[in-house]
């Protein structure tokens, strides 16, 4: 028996861990109380302290090495849980409780082994019996495998009518102009038509090379700054200077050549400096991690939303991405991509936007040059993941004088946001304001009601 406890999968380190970081970060017990049990602890004193961090937490009673010290002597449990000091050696295993829903999972994974060892064990004696019944059998043996694949699945539903008096108290909020439905765009016009952007939600912000992916996203990431909405952006393309200095000429008005080849005079200093100490302390998080797969995006996003609180993260740009799961099949990897990026909204309920490359085929339409669904670049799964689809067009990089509506007003310095697919809302073209030589969108100062609302039919029918 004792060859064959030594042999049975376990992860002492990471119990200790666990239990180490319910006990310095008490609000991290609640993330993993609801599905471990003392069971799934190998080492007995580990069990015991688990226990007495259970207790204590239902009765809502503070947790940390000395309450579980206190409870531990006050059932006589001490010793079996390694004497008075355990539960400050293991405050001591971890630095933070950041991955402790990450560990908690794995531990349910080594017990799942071990119950499956040990039952099927079991069930094999049992079938060796001639007068076995086999039904019976059968019966307990689906039981078991119901029973312990319910600790492999994170619960997660609750009661529609639980629902409704939050859906409803929103919906007040958002009617008396306490809250917005989600955050604000760079855009008013955009934001008023399509409601910002949502939590949870998958945003595809598309468009061929030169059109300003880039320009808008970062327009966007600093207008959340000076909101101090904690924000995170990656960019797999440029380095952090890079996009720096953009921000800097869009926000100062500095022409962006000034940083690249001119460079700055006193005055664009003193603005630089003013602007510096106006935004020291705002909320911008940059990586410019090249060769970024979404394995590696997904743990950092858990970090930053647990360290930093980020509400909105964006990626520039998806094509350039990668994933280590996925091998020779592009289309593949792009689809496992395309459901990273929106599982990363919905499991930190935050918007998150993609910046997205569109296929060639815009070039060789003929008349109107705005972008497609079907334009999407490599995978289908980009427009079905996505909640809502955006794409960024500008006809003066085309050549092109006028837009091509009734009226023919000059298309010079202007660009447009078309919002192709919105599962919360119509489809919408709102036109704003482009200064190339600052990068700058802003929204267009004359026709300022120019949003074209299209309701009930297909993307490709309205443009």
């Amino acid at each position: 028996m004792e060859t064959q406890l030594k042999t049975l999968p376990k992860a002492i380190e990471l119990e200790q861990a666990v239990l180490g970081a319910m006990l310095i970060d008490s609000s991290s017990v609640g993330l993993i109380i609801d599905v471990l049990h003392e069971e799934v602890f190998f080492e007995p004193r580990n069990r015991e302290v688990f226990s007495s961090i259970k207790r204590l937490f239902s009765e809502s009673k503070a947790i940390d090495m000395l309450t579980v010290s206190s409870e531990l002597k006050r059932s006589g449990k001490t010793e079996k849980a390694g004497g008075v000091v355990y539960p400050i050696e293991l405050s001591q295993k971890v630095a933070s409780s950041a991955h402790i829903e990450h560990h908690s999972r794995i531990l349910i994974q080594v017990y799942i082994q071990r119950s499956i060892i040990g039952s099927s064990q079991n069930f094999l004696k049992e079938a060796y019996k001639d007068d076995v019944d086999v039904f019976k059998l059968l019966d307990t043996t689906y039981d078991f495998l119901n029973s312990i694949s319910e600790l492999a699945v994170k619960k997660n539903e609750v009661r529609f009518s639980d629902i409704v008096g939050e859906v409803k108290e929103k919906g007040l909020k958002i009617y008396r102009g306490e809250i917005t439905p989600g955050l604000i765009t760079p855009i008013k016009k955009l934001t008023n038509s399509s409601g910002g952007w949502r939590n949870g939600e998958l945003i595809i912000l598309a468009a061929r090379p030169g059109m300003g992916k880039t320009a808008f996203a970062l327009k966007a990431a600093s207008t959340l700054m000076m909101l101090e909405v904690p924000t995170a952006f990656f960019c797999l393309e440029m380095s952090k200077e890079t996009l720096v200095s953009r921000i800097i000429s869009m926000e100062n008005k500095i022409p962006l050549s000034k940083f690249n080849k001119e460079g700055i005079n006193d005055e664009d200093e003193r603005l630089i400096d003013r602007y510096h100490q106006i935004i020291k302390s705002k909320p911008l998080l940059i990586d410019d991690t090249t060769s970024l797969s979404i394995e590696q995006l997904q743990v950092k996003a858990q970090r930053l939303k647990s360290v930093y609180g980020i509400k909105i993260l964006i990626v520039d740009y998806l094509q350039l991405m990668t994933s280590s799961s996925v091998k020779f099949n592009r289309e593949q990897e792009i689809s496992k991509i395309s459901r990273g990026l929106k599982t990363i909204a919905k499991d930190l309920n935050i918007p998150v936007i993609a910046l997205s490359q569109l296929s060639r085929a815009v070039e060789s339409r003929g008349g109107s040059k705005r972008p497609l669904l079907s334009d999407l670049r490599e995978s289908g799964a980009i427009e079905q993941d996505a909640d809502m689809v955006t794409f960024l067009y500008r006809p003066e990089y085309y050549g092109m004088t006028e837009w091509d509506d009734e009226n023919y007003e000059s298309c010079q310095g202007q660009a447009e946001m078309i919002i192709a697919k919105n599962r919360n809302g119509g489809l919408v073209r709102a036109r704003m304001k482009f200064e190339a030589e600052y990068t700058l969108f802003s929204d267009l100062e004359k026709d300022e009601n120019f949003v074209e609302q299209i309701q009930g039919i297909s993307p490709e029918e309205a443009f």
